[in-house]
């Protein structure tokens, strides 16, 4: 997912899996690699003292992972009451289906094609289950069915690939939109200032514990990334994979195709705004 090697946000050290706020837990995925960080961050998530819980991205389809899920709510004293999907990407909803098996639950996204149970999810749900609280924040431009969830008890805010907890995002064009993701930073941003959230729980890498941070990092480097390909445009590099070859030059080329995607939404961005032609 990441096309930088930079720290937002104040990046929490140690151990990836295990308490990270009071409500919020992750089971570390067993899907290392260049895209996916340390693998899909699962957050099991409920109110201190409640016997309920949600999951929220289960992850892949890897029965180990997926068993793990369920034994450390298990040894919480928790029973999975609620899946949820931040989007659809495999590495975060691929094993939803079989752990909807597994713990009886129904699927909630805000794609009707990932939900399992007839509710889905949209702007100003409030989702809550055994006296947990989340907010649905819809975040579109990673993915067009990108969501986040406020926990406002944790002042935390669940990411999914929105924002990550090491380097940055990719824009999944066509899908993904760069339009809608400077906007989702921006409502992020606000719920920051306004809303006083200081956590990221990311669906990738290490809790970032200066949220307002990371928002105002990804802002800033999507405007450089932005000036970069258009100025690289101007230079007469045409084609995305030239812009790619010659603005991700520092990038690990086994990124370099989710790069290009970031790279066809910035070039499709700079001409809706007239900006190259």
């Amino acid at each position: 997912m990441t096309d930088a090697a930079a720290l937002p946000g104040q990046p929490r050290g140690g151990v990836l899996s295990g308490p990270a706020t009071a409500r919020a837990t992750c089971v570390l995925a067993p899907n290392a690699s260049p895209m996916t960080l340390d693998g899909t961050n699962t957050w099991i998530v409920a109110e201190p003292d409640s016997a309920r819980a949600v999951v929220i991205d289960p992850g892949p389809l890897d029965e180990g992972h997926l068993a793990a899920v369920v034994d450390t709510a298990d040894r919480a004293g928790l029973r999975v009451a609620l899946t949820l999907l931040t989007h659809g990407h495999a590495d975060h909803a691929e094993g939803a289906v079989r752990f909807a098996e597994l713990t009886g639950t129904k699927v909630r996204a805000l794609d009707p094609a990932l939900r399992l149970g007839d509710e889905g999810l949209a702007a100003g749900d409030v989702i809550s289950v055994g006296g947990l609280e989340l907010r649905v924040v819809p975040t579109p431009g990673h993915t067009a069915d990108s969501l986040c969830f406020h926990l406002p008890a944790d002042d935390a805010v669940l990411t999914g690939d929105t924002i990550l907890g090491r380097g940055t995002t990719m824009v999944a064009h066509p899908d993904g939109r760069l339009g809608d993701y400077l906007d989702s930073l921006r409502r992020l941003r606000s719920l920051t200032v306004d809303d006083g959230v200081s956590t990221v729980l990311p669906g990738h890498g290490p809790v970032l514990e200066d949220a307002q941070g990371a928002v105002e990092f990804y802002l800033a480097h999507r405007a450089t990334r932005l000036a970069q390909v258009e100025t690289a445009v101007e230079n007469g590099h045409r084609t995305a994979a030239d812009v790619v070859a010659h603005v991700y030059a520092d990038v690990d080329r086994t990124l370099w195709p989710a790069a290009e995607l970031s790279v066809r939404a910035q070039l499709e961005y700079l001409k809706e705004h007239g900006l190259i032609t």
